[in-house]
């Protein structure tokens, strides 16, 4: 027999966590502030273990809270799908998602198989731009890009943190060393017309305006730049956490660390002054799991590299479990 904590605490719960205020979650639910609290304290003393930091004007989860996030969010989630289709004569769930390209390719659709096995009931469907976002022009029901601040006029989720940084095949620094960015005189820059983060932006960062590259090649994508950088043709400045297995597995190298680094984040953007649909917040929550499992592996790179005095590579994070 299933030994479960009390489901309505559960509920309250998931929801307080979700907008981190007793008061918000008590006007999601329709009930007052005080019921929250009483229910959250329920299920702390059911669970023997601190699920909030309550502090004065806020509150705050503890890492317990976190992990308990993680997996009770998807689980209310497929619950609640479930009963849809039950409703609906099991017909699936439909979700247009609309992503760039290469995030697309590169990080989006390698953990896609996560969701989908968590949520059978609903048919993720990818289409790709990198077009300005417009709810009343295009069919889809969630839009990721990534952007300096969110969408002005649209309800938007950040999920991940964006660093942009310098990256080449090892093979490039065997022949031609990068010590200081004026070293970059004697290699081919590699951009691409969609790129958020100009070379001329990285040389005025590191104070080398006046460096003059010995060649450049211009792609239309940042997948053909990036499988350019692969390929040992030259340097590009690529999204550090698009990169990360390759830099782990020695296919790249950051040669410069975080040196005129540049970040933004990833949104996922849902039409304004609508309510999110079940399957929306379900992608929504997914997305911000694996964006937090994305920057722990990218930190994990980071220090080892920072540990051991030497650019990125070769160095490989702790796995995933």
């Amino acid at each position: 027999m299933r030994r479960l904590p009390p489901l309505n605490a559960i509920k309250a719960f998931e929801a307080a966590a979700k907008l981190v205020s007793f008061t918000k979650a008590g006007a999601e639910l329709n009930v007052t502030h005080g019921a929250i609290s009483r229910q959250v304290a329920l299920l702390e003393s059911w669970l023997g273990v601190a699920l909030f930091r309550r502090m004065k004007s806020q509150v705050l989860l503890t890492e317990a809270g976190k992990k308990f996030l993680d997996e009770t969010g998807p689980a209310l989630d497929r619950i609640a799908l479930a009963a849809i289709h039950l409703t609906h004569h099991s017909d699936p769930v439909i979700l247009v998602v609309n992503a760039p390209p290469t995030f697309t390719l590169r990080w989006l659709i390698p953990r896609l198989s996560m969701f989908q096995r968590r949520h059978l009931g609903i048919d993720v469907r990818l289409t790709t731009s990198v077009a300005a976002v417009d709810f009343s022009k295009s069919e889809y029901d969630i839009a990721i890009r990534g952007a300096a601040e969110p969408l002005s006029g649209i309800a938007s989720r950040p999920f991940l943190t964006e660093s942009i940084l310098p990256v080449c095949h090892p093979d490039l620094l065997q022949k031609l060393p990068l010590a200081n960015p004026e070293d970059l005189a004697r290699h081919t820059l590699l951009s691409y017309s969609t790129e958020p983060y100009r070379w001329q932006d990285w040389f005025g960062q590191v104070n080398a305006a006046e460096v003059k590259p010995a060649g450049a090649l211009n792609f239309e994508q940042m997948y053909f730049a990036l499988q350019a950088a692969l390929e040992g043709l030259g340097i590009a400045l690529i999204p550090y956490f698009m990169v990360a297995d390759d830099i782990a597995a020695g296919r790249l190298s950051a040669p410069f660390g975080a040196l005129g680094v540049r970040t933004r984040r990833y949104y996922a953007n849902l039409a304004p002054n609508t309510v999110p649909s079940l399957a929306q917040n379900a992608f929504c929550d997914w997305l911000e799991q694996e964006g937090r499992e994305t920057m722990k592996l990218c930190d994990q790179l980071m220090a080892a590299q920072a540990r051991m005095g030497s650019p990125a590579h070769a160095v490989r994070p702790a796995s995933r479990t």
